[in-house]
């Protein structure tokens, strides 16, 4: 049984790891799926430029109030496709090679999934057959999660879900062999949202269902109320509304449903399940090797993004409560130094994670919501600014949109801001600046010009429209 230095479990942000520093050291990677990881191959690279073409095509939309007359004439999704993964799929490969070629001479890449069996023993069941085994000194753990298929009578799981033409989650509907007429989305969250904006845009026929009374709830009161209106303009929205079977045909499918008005049937060419995402840990067997996972199958860390026992740590989607990106990134920073300087760690910063969704309109948050603050009796200020009360917005006829912010009414510093409306996640970029550095509010406004008219004006009124602290 071969023994590594340090053993990678997960190619997503775990990749990042191994550099310079680390080439006296003889490294295992373990994938059981496409190198890259999550956001690579199934998640916000792919999903981004299906957007960017799904809002060229909802432009003419959006022209109507603007004088503009123009009509969609078609979509090529094939061409759309294979445009986008010919791109990502030659990343995976070239990834892969990379690790495994002569440049890496210190890597070891075992293709397989992965099982531990004991402490810090790991068994791997190969992809080209055969088994593997291995023991390491050090782990880091950054397997991700996976689509979450709910049990329904009739829903297809495991291989029979991989195998079917139909039914899909986030991992295969963007690689659909043509673009349906319809499509029915299970799921109020922002993987659902996104997908029912891109289907949309393209002129397929989307039906959302959801059990909550709002769509995207996670987010601030006003937005998610804002975002649920419109969602509902643009295609059928059935809010609080369970699903209790799936039939599949050659036609499609066919959801039996019970909603406000009791049951019904719901029938779309494909379905796709976007119920969130749960971490991999448990299929990893952590508990064998002494890690913990907590009540919703995260690997438990401490600041450092070590588990309890000693070596073994632990990043992104398997450990964090932020299934984003750019926090795994970050927490691969964290573990890529406390691995090389285990005399002095550093701590992850997780004070302020914004996030964003990628619909229209679009939205993104950072920190408290209203609904919070209220909850734990922080004391806040507030301000709502509308889109349309700026020049950039007012020139867009925007209706509707608003960025708002809560600060600290002794202070002045920000506590949370919350956007929804063009270019959101890029609007809210001061303010996640500057409450990571520690700016009031009024520093922020006052302390730089704010070019005119562009939508950051958008943050400049909002804060000058705060109180002063008190």
């Amino acid at each position: 049984m071969p023994h590594f230095d340090l053993v990678i479990i997960g190619t997503g942000s775990g990749n990042s790891i191994p550099g310079p520093e680390f080439e006296h050291l003889n490294i295992a990677i373990v994938e059981d799926g496409l190198f890259g990881g999550t956001c690579l191959n199934v998640g916000c690279i792919p999903t981004k430029m299906f957007v960017h073409p799904a809002e060229l095509a909802d432009a003419a939309r959006h022209g109507r109030a603007l004088g503009v007359d123009a009509q969609l004439n078609a979509v090529d999704w094939p061409g759309i496709r294979d445009r986008i993964f010919g791109r990502i799929d030659a990343i995976e490969d070239g990834g892969r090679a990379y690790r495994e070629g002569p440049e890496c001479p210190n890597i070891t890449v075992f293709a397989g999934r992965g099982r531990f069996t004991g402490h810090k023993a790991l068994h791997i069941d190969m992809h080209h057959g055969g088994t593997a085994a291995v023991t390491g000194e050090r782990f880091v753990l950054a397997a991700g999660s996976h689509a979450v298929v709910p049990q329904l009578a009739g829903l297809p799981t495991g291989a029979e879900l991989a195998m079917s033409n139909t039914v899909h989650t986030s991992d295969t509907i963007m690689r659909l062999e043509e673009l349906p007429a319809s499509i029915v989305i299970l799921g109020g969250g922002y993987i659902a949202a996104e997908f029912a904006h891109v289907f949309s845009s393209f002129g397929v026929h989307v039906t959302q269902l959801a059990r909550g009374k709002r769509l995207l709830k996670s987010q601030d009161d006003e937005v998610s109320a804002q975002f649920t209106k419109e969602a509902a303009a643009r295609y059928t929205v059935l809010l609080e509304t369970t699903v209790t079977g799936v039939k599949q045909s050659a036609d499609g499918v066919v959801l039996e449903v019970t909603g406000p008005e009791g049951p019904g049937k719901v029938a779309a060419d494909v379905l796709l399940i976007a119920t969130g995402r749960k971490p991999n840990g448990a299929h990893l067997d952590v508990e064998k090797t002494g890690v913990v996972l907590d009540d919703q199958g995260r690997v438990v860390v401490d600041e450092y993004q070590q588990t309890g026992v000693d070596g073994i740590y632990a990043l992104g989607d398997i450990s964090s409560k932020f299934q984003l990106k750019h926090v795994a990134n970050h927490e691969a920073k964290v573990v890529k130094h406390n691995l090389a300087n285990p005399d002095t760690p550093i701590s992850s910063d997780h004070r302020f994670v914004p996030a964003a969704v990628f619909t229209d309109p679009q939205i993104a948050s950072v920190g408290l919501t209203e609904a919070h603050a209220q909850k734990a009796g922080i004391p806040y200020v507030v301000k709502v600014q509308a889109y349309a009360d700026i020049a950039a917005g007012w020139a867009r006829e925007d209706s509707g949109h608003f960025l708002k912010v809560l600060a600290d009414p002794s202070t002045g510093l920000l506590l949370g801001a919350h956007v929804i409306g063009p270019e959101a996640a890029t609007v809210i970029q001061p303010l996640i600046q500057a409450m990571h550095f520690g700016q009031t509010a009024k520093e922020v406004a006052r302390g730089q010009y704010w070019i005119h008219p562009a939508l950051s004006e958008l943050v400049e009124n909002a804060l000058l429209g705060l109180p002063e602290p008190r």
